[in-house]
């Protein structure tokens, strides 16, 4: 196995920092408590606000989509000069590389859902802690094979069938243990599993963005950085000019309050550094978050990525119940002596589940009957057998290159 080397370590690093700053950057800004447009001092309640900070971090890859087109450029022309300067006769097979126009209306489809599966996992979060929502966002893998197994017709195996149901299992003992822990407390346990079904919906709306993007903009052969950036753009004019605006005008429970109160939420930062602070951490952590795992994706696999994301729950985890102990028990989460063991397998079953699905785990190794016909079949079919397993392999890259590329967002 080669050694990584450093600029790869940096890439492993920053999408594991940057992707656990976003889940706790943004449940930072749930717990924080802020004077806002009446003066009155309560919590920071605006996941559609978030939102909306989430579609400003994603317009900032279309910084990071210029750079790497004019890296582009400058490589080409320095391969030309070079070719001129030992005169010898240009023989470039590819040509002066070519760009995508920026503007590709198509993207404000999968931006919509974008902007509906983050919101509800934002209004979820407020009701869940953030290693509980970190966990939850695993479903993802359960409803994008499904759905690419019914639009994209996609051939899925029997390690991504036993990988759902493992991951099921997990979802159901997490959200288990975040219910029991809510009725322990003797709190409102309706709203933790409110918050559950929000996030899971949220889910099902990102699958389906997945499949979308896929349909839709596979044959355009756009950039990631690209379609990030797009989808932040028409999101922030969504937001902006429509959303916002409409929900300003929504009363909340009757009480003439609005069901989403941007100028409040504007007043509360204003009045809160700390929040401020959360804010512009939860922005720039979306946009380096992106940048970092197409990075990694690129510069060594997918499989790499899937073992970072479930190490951003453990850290997302570890890292809140350091500040709760250890801080100010007004952020993270303390752990529940009583339930926390339901969290701890579920969190166990997820990385199995997602592992299998991923193809991290072979299941030839666990049935004894496939191990004895290989070694009976070595002499027999040792070509045929060769190739099919060059083929396997590279198909599931393949596919889970895909997927992970097209779900840059780890948002979240």
């Amino acid at each position: 196995m080669a050694a990584f080397t450093c600029v790869q370590i940096f890439l492993m690093i920053g999408m594991l920092v940057t992707g656990s700053i976003n889940t706790l950057s943004k449940k930072a800004q749930n717990d924080c408590s802020a004077e806002g447009y009446k003066s009155d001092k309560h919590s920071f309640d605006h996941p559609w606000f978030q939102t909306w900070i989430m579609f400003i971090g994603e317009t900032l890859c279309l910084i990071g989509l210029c750079l790497h087109r004019r890296r582009e450029l400058k490589e080409y022309r320095k391969q030309v000069t070079e070719n001129d300067a030992l005169m010898v006769q240009p023989h470039i097979e590819v040509g002066p590389p070519v760009h995508a126009k920026i503007l590709q209306w198509v993207v404000i489809v999968p931006t919509c859902c974008d902007l509906v599966g983050t919101s509800l996992a934002g209004i979820g979060l407020l009701y869940v802690d953030a290693s509980v929502w970190q966990m939850l966002r695993g479903s993802i893998i359960i409803f994008a094979g499904i759905l690419s197994k019914i639009f994209l017709k996609r051939k899925l195996k029997l390690s991504h069938w036993l990988g759902m149901l493992i991951v099921m299992i997990g979802l159901v003992l997490v959200g288990c243990s975040s219910v029991f822990k809510s009725q322990s407390h003797k709190t409102n346990n309706s709203k933790a599993l409110l918050g559950i079904l929000l996030i899971m919906g949220s889910q099902i709306v990102s699958a389906s963005q997945m499949v979308i993007e896929e349909v839709f903009l596979k044959k355009r052969n756009l950039h990631p950085l690209h379609v990030v950036g797009l989808e932040g753009t028409y999101g922030f004019l969504l937001m902006s000019f429509v959303m916002l605006p409409a929900m300003y005008f929504i009363p909340k429970d009757g009480a003439g309050d609005s069901y989403e109160n941007s100028v409040d939420a504007l007043y509360q930062i204003y009045n809160s550094p700390r929040l401020l602070v959360f804010c512009l951490l939860y922005l720039g952590s979306i946009a380096f978050y992106n940048y970092f795992g197409l990075a990694v994706t690129r510069s060594l696999t997918a499989v790499h990525r899937t073992l970072i994301d479930a190490c951003r729950t453990m850290m997302v985890w570890g890292v809140d119940l350091i500040i709760y102990y250890a801080f100010d028990k007004n952020f993270g989460e303390p752990f529940d002596s009583t339930f926390g063991i339901l969290q701890i397998d579920g969190f166990l079953f997820l990385m199995i589940g997602t592992a299998m699905y991923n193809q991290l785990i072979d299941l030839r190794n666990f049935v004894p009957c496939c191990t004895f016909q290989s070694k009976e079949m070595k002499d027999v079919q040792h070509d045929s057998s060769y190739h099919g397993n060059i083929q396997d392999v590279s198909y599931s890259e393949d596919e889970s290159d895909n997927e992970n590329t097209k779900l840059l967002k780890g948002k979240r």
